[in-house]
């Protein structure tokens, strides 16, 4: 399995770096016949992991522990959203937070109403909730589910493929078959990851050029960037979850909340509140038609789907392998219903304060007359938004360690993941392992990059392979939907709710029938505990008769 993925990964990073035009449009060409043909189907199969996480933790399985009953979750609330929220969209959100809502203001997408400023605002906003909320976290409790309900609940190992024990049996899941999988899951968490990691260092190149420190964006400089941090992300990562990760996921946090607290007061507070109803209000009414927004609405949709939606779920569900192995490995202890509650509920709130305070902060400026989407190097426009209020350079200084923060925690955790991965499931996977593929994903974000300069832009390059590497795995989701669904079926929890309410039914129905509608009573009382029978007696018999 390790040989097969590291084959894969170093073919990828040799053809790009022999070749990165080649790659370039192979990829670009790939993702056109995609999009034609199967953009719909990442549109839909979005949809329904959301709707399968949020029915089981209202259904009758949203009580069964993800661990033996009674147990105590083994990470404070605290430090588990921190984890949980810095791992899975940590960059994402400084790179998109202030870009995505300018965009869509400056830009409406397909078939919106643009008639006036305010509704192009809420638009805008609405619009970028519909991507960071119920979605992506949707889409990881899924994954995560999965995980820990095989390792915690059912002691299998912590593999993609024990998942499938349910749906293929134990000998097919530890065959071929379920390599296949545990393969797929890397190549997807490999790219994802890297998409991640290219992001972060394009906003940290941007900041420096923002700064005065560089005058221009190289490939270079964005080598040299993923150089540094990869070193960081390293040493975090063999110190483990526990010590590493945990008290940056922690550092990171407040550091957020901190610099959302500034822009919030130093920022236009009452024009930010005020649209606060209003842009919830329009995700609601108008999540259904985002939700169902395919090429069909004509134009130039299936571009701008690419670009943003599509592209968005294929960054989720490439990250799902490691997000949701990593939510796994920290959640045991907590019920179906708390855990999606937690992944779900929690993080979408939070990035709802978020992109609505620093993208209406951001579009406040722009119509300002401040332009700060006249550059297309969105990876600067934050540093910029930032430039328009008090002690920026202190701020800007502030929110590139955020960047490198949210960069170490996320390549840590991914370095770890693929590391168990690839070493059967054990919980700590060896050093040299977490090492190599931390290397490996550098790598490939490298390349990644590299083929977007001989494409396009760095941005398309980072989007278009991620979708790419996205769409088998989306495949195997689906069936691992219905594996835990059926596992769920035979949980010993489940197993005795439905025999008691069989039981039930039966003894009320034997009760009626042999007693008649007016002269039965099937009374509840405690019950009584009885004391343990008297060990036996010598001469009394065999014991085990007894």
């Amino acid at each position: 399995m390790f040989l097969t993925a590291a084959a894969f990964t170093l073919a990828f990073v040799a053809w790009g770096a022999i070749s990165d035009e080649t790659l370039a449009q192979v990829a670009e060409n790939l993702l056109a016949g995609l999009m034609r043909y199967g953009g719909w189907a990442f549109v839909l199969v979005a949809g329904v992991f959301v709707v399968f996480a949020l029915w089981l933790a209202f259904s009758k399985y949203g009580q069964i522990p993800l661990g033996r009953e009674g147990e105590e979750p083994q990470y404070t609330t605290v430090s588990w959203v921190a984890m949980m929220f810095a791992t899975g969209m940590g960059i994402g959100l400084v790179f998109y937070g202030v870009a995505e809502p300018l965009a869509h203001y400056v830009t409406p997408p397909p078939g919106t109403d643009a008639a006036s400023e305010s509704q192009r605002t809420l638009t805008a906003i609405a619009t970028t909730l519909f991507h960071w909320t119920l979605y992506p976290w949707g889409i990881y409790a899924v994954v995560g589910l999965a995980i820990a309900y095989t390792t915690f609940r059912r002691g299998h190992s912590q593999l993609i493929s024990a998942a499938f024990i349910p749906l293929f049996g134990e000998r097919a899941a530890k065959g071929p078959l379920g390599k296949a999988v545990d393969v797929i899951a890397i190549l997807a968490t490999l790219f994802g990851s890297a998409c991640s990691l290219g992001l972060g260092a394009l906003q940290i190149a941007g900041g420096f050029q923002t700064l005065g420190w560089t005058s221009q964006t190289t490939f270079g400089l964005l080598f040299l960037i993923i150089a540094a941090i990869m070193a960081c992300y390293l040493v975090s990562a063999v110190s483990g979850i526990a010590r590493g990760i945990k008290w940056l996921s922690n550092t990171n946090m407040v550091m957020a909340v901190l610099l959302l607290v500034f822009v919030l007061v130093t920022g236009p507070t009452v024009y930010i509140l005020d649209l606060v109803p209003g842009a919830v209000a329009t995700f609601f009414q108008d999540f259904f038609e985002m939700a169902g927004r395919t090429q069909a609405v004509g134009g130039n949709t299936a571009e701008w789907l690419s670009t943003w939606t599509v592209f968005y779920w294929a960054w989720w569900i490439s990250w799902t392998p490691f997000v949701g192995l990593f939510i796994a490995k920290i959640s045991r202890g907590r019920t179906i219903r708390e855990f999606v509650a937690g992944v779900i509920v929690v993080p979408s709130v939070v990035s709802l304060i978020w992109f609505v305070i620093f993208g209406c902060t951001a579009i406040h400026f722009q119509q300002s007359g401040v332009d700060l989407a006249a550059s297309n190097q969105i990876e600067a426009q934050f540093y910029g938004m930032l430039q328009n209020l008090p002690w920026s350079g202190v701020v800007n200084v502030v929110l590139a360690v955020l960047v490198a923060i949210f960069f170490i925690t996320g390549a840590d955790s991914a370095s770890i993941v693929m590391g168990t991965l690839t070493q059967g499931g054990v919980d700590k996977p060896r050093l040299a392992m977490t090492v190599l593929w931390g290397m490996l994903i550098a790598a490939v974000a490298a390349i990644m990059l590299l083929v977007g300069e001989g494409g396009s832009t760095a941005i398309d390059g980072l989007q278009n392979i991620t979708i790419l590497g996205a769409a088998p795995w989306a495949i195997v989701m689906l069936l691992l939907c219905v594996a835990l669904l059926k596992g769920l079926r035979r949980d010993p929890l489940a197993v005795r709710e439905r025999k008691a309410r069989e039981l039930m039914d039966e003894a009320v129905i034997t009760g009626a029938r042999t007693y008649g509608e007016s002269g039965f009573q099937f009374p509840v009382a405690p019950a009584r505990r009885e004391e343990a029978p008297p060990p036996p007696r010598k001469g009394d018999g065999d014991a085990s008769e007894t």
